[in-house]
């Protein structure tokens, strides 16, 4: 407390005989009075910067006043302008369903929902107990069980047209750990009946030091190095992210192994380039 990491107090010790007891020598002090130290300033700075990442968001509408009320009160800071920005796309669709997904999830409330996939022509309705959301690619994805359907499903939020909670009975998920579920994959497409399998990618020295200080996936491992390009492998599941990701990067990745996928590649490039020859 008398520390100036603490509140800086001055402090008197009164002996009273073994015992010695300590109090304030200005009796009018309060801690409840004490500006904030710089310590203090710099955690609610990085805590407001972290907050500002769910602005926009559903159930998140008082961080804009909180903010101002702490900068304004507190005077944390003087500076008016941006600071930081996170990537997120305010005028996606489904934004609002995140609210009643949320609270489904930790109440254990079964939903019905209204969905319509890019492939249906017209919405269907079907009751539906959410176990996790999630994010991908600026997109929002809610995992769980359909009634009726074995196997775990996700649905794309900005495909739901409505949602509301249902009386029905919820289905507890028994069997997932979602710290672990995707670890096997890029995305949030997780097939269950897929095994990992080993690729191996020619990485162009001209975009090796991005995908090395951004990692394609965390089982990425270097094989070999020379003056032009980097083997690398990579152990994971093959679904349509992890394909995006690779075709994201053009002519700088080549797929070495496994030799399916390489052909598949090839017969996707050959479509590309018959389209602009």
């Amino acid at each position: 407390m008398e520390s100036s990491q603490g509140w800086n107090i001055d402090i008197e010790k009164v002996r009273d005989g073994h015992k010695m007891n300590f109090r304030y020598r200005d009796r009018s002090f309060s801690i409840n009075n004490q500006p904030l130290n710089k310590t203090e300033q710099t955690q609610l700075k990085e805590a407001l910067l972290t907050l500002s990442r769910f602005k926009g968001m559903p159930q998140f509408e008082w961080i804009d006043e909180l903010s101002a009320r702490l900068d304004s009160g507190l005077g944390l800071s003087h500076y008016s302008g941006p600071v930081i920005e996170f990537e997120q796309n305010k005028y996606l669709k489904g934004l609002e369903h995140i609210t009643p997904a949320y609270n489904a999830i930790v109440n254990s409330r079964a939903l019905k929902i209204k969905y319509q996939s890019f492939k249906q022509e017209t919405s269907e309705e079907f009751l539906f107990s959410p176990f996790f959301l999630k994010q991908y690619n600026n997109r929002w994805f809610l995992f769980g069980k359909r009634e009726g359907v074995d196997s775990l499903i996700n649905l794309a939020l900005d495909r739901i047209h409505h949602i509301e909670e249902s009386s029905k009975k919820y289905i507890p998920n028994k069997s997932i750990d979602f710290r672990e579920y995707f670890e096997d994959v890029i995305g949030v497409t997780v097939r269950s009946d897929a095994e990992t399998e080993k690729l191996l990618l020619k990485v162009s020295s001209s975009v090796w030091p991005y995908i090395e200080s951004k990692p394609l996936h965390g089982s990425q491992k270097v094989r070999s190095k020379s003056d032009t390009n980097v083997h690398i492998e990579l152990k994971i599941q093959v679904n349509h992210e992890i394909m995006a990701l690779l075709f994201s990067y053009m002519d700088a990745i080549e797929i070495l192994e496994p030799k399916p996928l390489r052909e598949k590649f090839k017969s996707i490039s050959q479509a590309i380039f018959s389209k602009y020859s």
